[in-house]
């Protein structure tokens, strides 16, 4: 039908008091996912066809992002000619009221195009705030939003060492959680980046004092269920000297999720999706590529490990 468009909506949200990023089935109370607002506010441009939304990742209770992607098919009323891509993002803002979500862009694209399949990469960020004694001492601006640790600092070599043995191609069975997916997962991943480099808080050009912060990103085209949580923690413990370089080694060839050490995974405040990347999809010629989290000047150079 002529009026019938499909998006590509790239999104934001603070994950803190959502579910996840994927809907929530009708029979569980409490928090909905960021996919239930995003569902009701297009609901709410009152299209003809039942709205239903494929996300591209799908992030975890408490988990951020600064650039998600979904896909979705609108039919308007009385032959009504589809929503312009700024139109429709103002509209879907609007209706999202107070939600902590916000549509960054949108794209029309074909109709054979998903956004989950189609993603050629997905960037994580993770954010660790160091010397931190009590979560109350950080700023509002990042609260819920890193791993606050008593360290004052981590040994950053060793973290390295840890990236380097991570990089590539491998089995990361040791890696993943246990879900309803399980059987159905390929745990064979390769994540092409892994990198370690300073950071800052929000609010450090204003806040009172120093807070040391570093950012562990990777880029992967997909991850296993809660993969870069248990791979943070896992490097997090090699810098505190409390897991070895070796036994890292040692946890990802045994291929088992149980070797993973209890309790020893990220929380998920300190994650975001920083970016989800696309090739062009062949209509408007559009380079689908976010830029990512933003970097502050007078950094580190980062230590980077890339997969050739």
């Amino acid at each position: 039908m002529h009026n019938r468009a499909r998006y590509l909506i790239f999104f934001q949200y603070i994950g803190t008091k959502y579910r996840g990023a994927v809907k929530v089935p009708p029979h569980q109370l409490g928090k909905k996912g960021v996919q239930d607002h995003l569902e009701d506010a297009i609901q709410r441009l009152r299209p003809v066809n039942p709205v239903s939304l494929s996300v591209s990742s799908r992030t975890d209770t408490g988990v951020h992002a600064l650039s998600n992607s979904a896909h979705f098919d609108l039919q308007r009323k009385n032959d009504k000619l589809p929503f312009t891509e700024d139109v429709l993002v103002q509209a879907l803002n609007f209706h999202l009221g107070t939600e902590q979500i916000r549509i960054t862009r949108a794209h029309r694209v074909p109709h054979d195009f998903h956004a989950r399949f189609r993603a050629q990469s997905r960037t994580y960020v993770y954010r660790i705030a160091l010397g931190i004694s009590h979560h109350s001492l950080l700023p509002l601006t990042d609260w819920d939003l890193c791993w606050s640790l008593r360290n004052t600092e981590l040994n950053v070599d060793t973290m390295h060492e840890a990236a380097s043995l991570l990089v590539g191609t491998h089995d990361f069975s040791s890696f993943r959680a246990v879900n309803s997916d399980l059987p159905f997962k390929n745990p064979v991943k390769t994540m092409d980046v892994i990198s370690i480099q300073q950071g800052n808080s929000f609010a450090y050009a204003h806040f009172h004092r120093e807070i040391p912060f570093w950012e562990l990103t990777f880029t992967s085209k997909s991850f296993l269920y809660k993969q870069v949580r248990r791979m943070t923690g896992a490097m997090v413990a090699v810098g505190q000297g409390l897991l070895s370089v070796p036994q890292l080694k040692k946890i990802l060839e045994m291929r088992d999720s149980l070797a993973y050490p209890q309790g020893m995974a990220a929380p998920a405040h300190g994650l975001f999706l920083t970016r989800v990347d696309y090739r062009d999809t062949g209509e408007n010629k559009n380079q689908l590529q976010q830029e990512g989290v933003g970097r502050g000047v007078n950094r580190q150079l980062p230590v980077v490990y890339i997969l050739c």
